[in-house]
C-alpha cells in the first residue's frame, strides 16, 4: 500500500477539476479523477480515471469500492463536480431546479456518504467542497444556482462539526466566475419569459464579459489545494474578484452592496418603472 495521500477528485474532464487533480499530483499526491464517462475522456498525467456519475448513487459506490480496493483509503475529498444555470427564478422550471440541485447538493452528499466510512475508519480526512462567490453574495439572474451554492455552504459548515470529532475537516472554495467551459457555457433556462427579456440580456452580457475577463482555473486550483492540503479554515476564496467580494460583503453596509450588485450586472436603478437610487 501506497504511503502518499490519497486523493478522489470529482469532475476531472476540464476546468477547475483537472487543474486541482493536477496539481495534486505534482503535489506527490497519487490522484483519482472522476469522469462521467472513460470512453473518450482525456488523460491526465499522473491522474487515475475513474468512471463516477455524482447523480447516480450505485455508480458513487462501484467508483469509491475501485478506489478503496486499490489505494486501501481516501486522504482527501474535492466535490468540485457541478452544474450552473442561467435565468431570472420565475423562468425556471422545477424540473430545471431539480436537475442543478441534483447535481449541486445531492451530488456532494452522495459522495460523502460513500466517502466518510473509509475517513472514519482512518480517524483522519479532509473535505473540500468547491462553493461559489454566489454562496454568499447572490447573483440576479442566477437564482437557483445561487441557492444551490448557499446549500452546499450550510451542508459543509454542517458537516465540519459532525465530523471534526473523527479527525476529519471540512473546507469550502468560493471562486468568482472563471473562464473555464462550465461558466462560459452555463445554460439558459428553456422557458424565457418576455417580461424578463430586456434586463436579462443586459445581466447575461455583464456575465458574459466577466467570464472573458476572469481568471483561468489554475488560481482557483491552487487555493483547492492550499484548502486540501494547508492549515485548515472554512472558507477558501482566490485572489482578485472573489476575495474583495467576500471583504465587501463583511464589512459593506447591505445598501451600497445591492446598488454595486446591479450596477455590475446592468441592471437599471428602476423599481414599478420609477428610478431609485
Amino acid at each position: 500500500m501506497t504511503t502518499a495521500k490519497i486523493a478522489l477528485v470529482t469532475g476531472v474532464s476540464s476546468g477547475i477539476g483537472r487543474m486541482t487533480a493536477q496539481q495534486l499530483a505534482q503535489r506527490g499526491l497519487r490522484v483519482f479523477g472522476t469522469v462521467r464517462r472513460l470512453d473518450g475522456a482525456e488523460p491526465l498525467k499522473n491522474v487515475e480515471l475513474v468512471e463516477m456519475d455524482v447523480r447516480d448513487g450505485s455508480s458513487i459506490q462501484a467508483a469509491i469500492r475501485r478506489i478503496i480496493d486499490k489505494a486501501g483509503r481516501i486522504d482527501v475529498l474535492v466535490n468540485n463536480a457541478g452544474l450552473a444555470l442561467v435565468g431570472a427564478v420565475e423562468e425556471t422550471t422545477v424540473e430545471e431546479a431539480n436537475t442543478l440541485f441534483d447535481t449541486n447538493v445531492m451530488g456532494v452528499l452522495r459522495t460523502v456518504r460513500e466517502v466518510l466510512p473509509h475517513m472514519r475508519k482512518e480517524r483522519s480526512g479532509r473535505i473540500v467542497n468547491v462553493s461559489s462567490i454566489l454562496g454568499f453574495l447572490p447573483a440576479p439572474y442566477m437564482g437557483l444556482y445561487s441557492a444551490s451554492k448557499h446549500a452546499v455552504e450550510g451542508l459543509s459548515e454542517s458537516l465540519d462539526h459532525e465530523v471534526r470529532q473523527f479527525g476529519i475537516r471540512v473546507s469550502m472554495v468560493e471562486p468568482s466566475f472563471t473562464k473555464t467551459s462550465l461558466d462560459a457555457n452555463s445554460p439558459r433556462v428553456k422557458n424565457a419569459l418576455a417580461a424578463y427579456a430586456a434586463e436579462g440580456d443586459l445581466a447575461y452580457r455583464a456575465i458574459g464579459k466577466r467570464i472573458q475577463s476572469a481568471q483561468g482555473p489554475e488560481s482557483v486550483a491552487q487555493t483547492v489545494v492550499e484548502a486540501a492540503l494547508g492549515r485548515w479554515r472554512m472558507r477558501h476564496r482566490p485572489k482578485g474578484d472573489a476575495a474583495t467580494l467576500g471583504l465587501l460583503r463583511r464589512f459593506m453596509p447591505a445598501g451600497p452592496v445591492d446598488k454595486g450588485l446591479r450596477k455590475t450586472f446592468g441592471l437599471a436603478a428602476v423599481v414599478n418603472g420609477k428610478k431609485v437610487s
